[in-house]
């Protein structure tokens, strides 16, 4: 008992350590927003350089996600101390979006809970929210396509990327899954819980709905109902949960991005993201996938899409690329002037830094 006692005793002044430099750092902070009065408070750049240097020179016996969730916390703090945030997402409290606001800027912002995709759009083009965080891709199930749709039109550049990974769980106010009679949650949900529905709840109605969070809402208030969700969800909404992690992939992840009116600096480790279109002929694809080539650029993904929003005919298609390397990188700006030059419609969504795996 006395070891522990002066252990305490030791935890005690290290408190006291910290204390004093975390108020130091955000003594610093502060001057720091004073001395660049008008400039952005937020700098998604900078917070991946120490996010990434802070995990690389943890050494333990803390894991390295957990240092860098602590990091955060302090950064949104003194963040918070130069402006307010204010960042729109998909709704209501609960989702996994709200989850991906909190991963990147963390709990010092105002999060704003929207109905739907184009209201998280229309928020943050308003001027209502400073920042809009919307889902782009599931590792499971592939785009979403209204985020897609709108980021071809917006004025709206993305400024960062994070990545969630998904654990869907089996939430109700019922005591066993005997009990359920029917499920809800967003479609991509039950698709992505698709054999472990089919091999548990067989028969059982499922009901997609606009989020996750409205699906435990609705778990909450009627009797026999479920909801796929995560676990944020259940403590909203007074849930029990009757099976974790039921997604058919375990390492199911959601990607989002970030949108506002900045524009990054390169970090070294950056993504760009543009959208294109090519002209009706024969190898008019591999002529835009030519210039990535020649200027040694790495495409991480390509994305074909319905042109909804400057379709003159029938069967336009646009294409969603994703570049390893940031715009102003000479490589990169290279590949891209020889693209403007080839494809008949070109708009860089943004470069910013690449998400830490």
């Amino acid at each position: 008992m006395e070891e522990i006692e002066k252990l305490r005793r030791d935890i005690d002044a290290l408190d006291g350590e910290l204390l004093e430099l975390i108020n130091r750092r955000a003594a610093f902070a502060r001057r720091i927003g004073e001395l660049k009065a008008g400039a952005p408070v937020y700098r998604p750049e900078r917070e991946a350089e120490i996010m990434r240097r802070v995990a690389e020179r943890n050494p333990g016996p803390l894991p390295a996600e957990r240092v860098v969730n602590v990091f955060r916390e302090v950064i949104s703090a003194c963040r918070g101390m130069e402006a307010g945030i204010r960042v729109a997402y998909l709704g209501p409290q609960g989702t996994f979006s709200e989850q991906a606001v909190r991963r990147q800027f963390g709990e010092a912002v105002e999060a704003q809970a929207a109905a739907s995709v184009d209201e998280v759009f229309r928020r943050c083009e308003s001027g209502a929210a400073d920042f809009a965080v919307v889902p782009v891709e599931n590792s499971t199930e592939g785009a979403v396509g209204r985020s897609h749709d709108l980021l071809l039109v917006t004025p709206l550049r993305i400024c960062a990327e994070v990545e969630v990974r998904v654990q869907q769980n089996l939430l109700s106010r019922v005591a066993g899954l005997d009990a359920v009679t029917r499920v809800y949650s967003h479609a991509q949900s039950l698709a992505q819980c698709n054999v472990w529905l089919n091999q548990n709840l067989p028969g059982v109605e499922r009901v997609p709905l606009a989020s996750n969070a409205e699906a435990a809402r609705r778990a909450a208030a009627e009797e026999g109902a479920a909801a796929i969700a995560g676990e944020a969800a259940a403590a909203h909404y007074g849930l029990a949960l009757l099976a974790r992690s039921i997604e058919d992939d375990p390492n199911n992840t959601t990607r989002f991005v970030v949108l506002g009116n900045l524009d990054p600096a390169p970090t070294g480790r950056d993504r760009t993201s543009l959208v294109m279109s090519a002209d009706n002929k024969p190898g008019a694809v591999h002529a835009l996938l030519t210039p990535l080539a020649e200027n040694g650029v790495s495409m991480t993904r390509i994305e074909s899409r319905p042109a909804r929003a400057m379709r003159s005919a029938l069967w336009e298609y646009v294409f969603f690329v994703d570049l390893d390397g940031h715009q102003k990188d000479a490589r990169v700006a290279a590949a891209l002037d020889a693209l403007r030059r080839e494809a008949p419609f070109l708009k860089v969504l943004g470069s910013y830094p690449a998400a830490s795996r």
